[in-house]
């Protein structure tokens, strides 16, 4: 299989983007010379679906499998799920040797990598992803880690898995909430690196969440991955470049934060954030009205739940101060002087979020107030 290659020198590995390549986990494994004892971590929801068919597929190739089957959604992404599969793994005496692979979304990727980047100090790890949102992006570039009380993503490292292997055939059982929040980080890849890839989902952003045309996913899938491949191979830990990812992920975090990680999808999140970001651009003259318009409308038919909680923009801001990319105290956001073109900046001021997140509120408001009306 051909794969686009992360370029990380010694931790270099492929991304294998092809339909109906999920039977084809076990030749894989054994090509990449993979220990012999496995550990597959997935959800209640993916496991109905995939789980015995990948089993099969290793142990017909003679690997031997220990299967966990957590909770689906982001309460799993925890310490406490963590330390369960440490225990686990030590008592089935896995060693530095095993591996641990992921058969999930962006939760269960994150889980997974981050009990493999620290048992027995890093072990290997393999991406399996099942969701739009982690094919398109959380299951490439190493980043895993489990969420605390008070913030998202704070506890974690960066730990590169040995491959990924992308089956888009397998979003055919997702519900369509979870395409609309994967489309939500396909939009973020265009608005920060390609005006022509904005013009495309301005035209398909209707096919696509339906699946229409799965040529058109699987090539929105491996362009996402060849852009965050591009930037990961120039800044694997976050120094630099690589925090352009983050356009609306700063305030997306708060909200997931502030509603426990039980109302917003995490793309759903991001789509609010970045709506956010595009109205702050177009209040500061970074972008001009056409083009805020532009992006507005496409964020807009990113569907958001019917009522979205109201929230109060100090609470927020707070929750944003907690987020790493804070440093010394100094808030660094990304923000867009145009379609394909991120900057980030470390000098917007207070009331400047605090206008922006009451934009969002009002928004809000608006979406509530119109869905209970729709109510018979």
């Amino acid at each position: 299989m051909k794969g686009i290659t992360v370029d990380l020198g010694p931790q270099s590995y492929p991304i294998y983007v092809e339909s109906n390549s999920l039977k084809l986990i076990g030749k894989l494994a054994k090509d990449h010379k993979l220990g012999r004892k496995v550990a597959i971590i997935t959800d209640v929801n993916v496991a109905k679906y995939y789980r015995e068919d990948v089993e099969s597929c290793l142990q017909d190739e003679e690997f031997q499998v220990l299967g966990f089957i957590f909770p689906a959604g982001e309460q799993t992404k925890s310490l406490k799920m963590a330390d369960y599969l440490y225990e686990k793994l030590i008592e089935a005496n896995f060693d530095r040797n095993s591996v641990i692979i992921s058969l999930g979304g962006g939760v269960i990727g994150d889980l997974a990598g981050f009990v493999a980047a620290t048992f027995m100090r890093g072990i290997t790890f393999v991406q399996i992803p099942t969701t739009l949102l982690a094919q398109t992006d959380s299951s490439v570039g190493g980043k895993v880690g489990i969420n605390h009380r008070l913030a998202k993503n704070l506890v974690g490292a960066f730990h590169q898995p040995k491959f990924v292997l992308i089956d888009p055939q397998v979003l055919k059982t997702l519900p369509q909430r979870e395409i609309w929040s994967g489309l939500a980080e396909i939009v973020k890849y265009a608005l920060i690196s390609d005006p022509e890839f904005f013009d495309f989902l301005e035209d398909t952003l209707g096919e696509l969440v339906l699946l229409k045309n799965m040529d058109d996913v699987e090539m929105v899938i491996e362009h996402c991955c060849s852009i965050k491949a591009n930037v990961v191979n120039q800044d694997e830990k976050e120094s630099g470049l690589r925090r352009i990812l983050n356009l609306g992920h700063t305030f997306g975090h708060a909200f997931e934060t502030l509603t426990d990680y039980a109302v917003l999808r995490h793309g759903e999140a991001v789509a609010l954030g970045m709506r956010g970001i595009a109205w702050l651009c177009k209040e500061n003259q970074l972008l001009d009205e056409d083009e805020y318009n532009r992006i507005d409308n496409l964020l807009q038919r990113l569907r958001l739940p019917e009522t979205v909680p109201d929230f109060n923009p100090k609470d927020v801001l707070k929750k944003i101060y907690h987020d790493k990319k804070v440093i010394d105290g100094v808030l660094n956001l990304v923000l867009l002087e145009g379609i394909g073109k991120p900057v980030i900046r470390n000098d917007i001021q207070e009331d400047t979020i605090l206008s922006t997140l009451e934009f969002l509120r009002k928004q809000i408001l608006v979406k509530n107030l119109s869905s209970r009306r729709l109510k018979p």
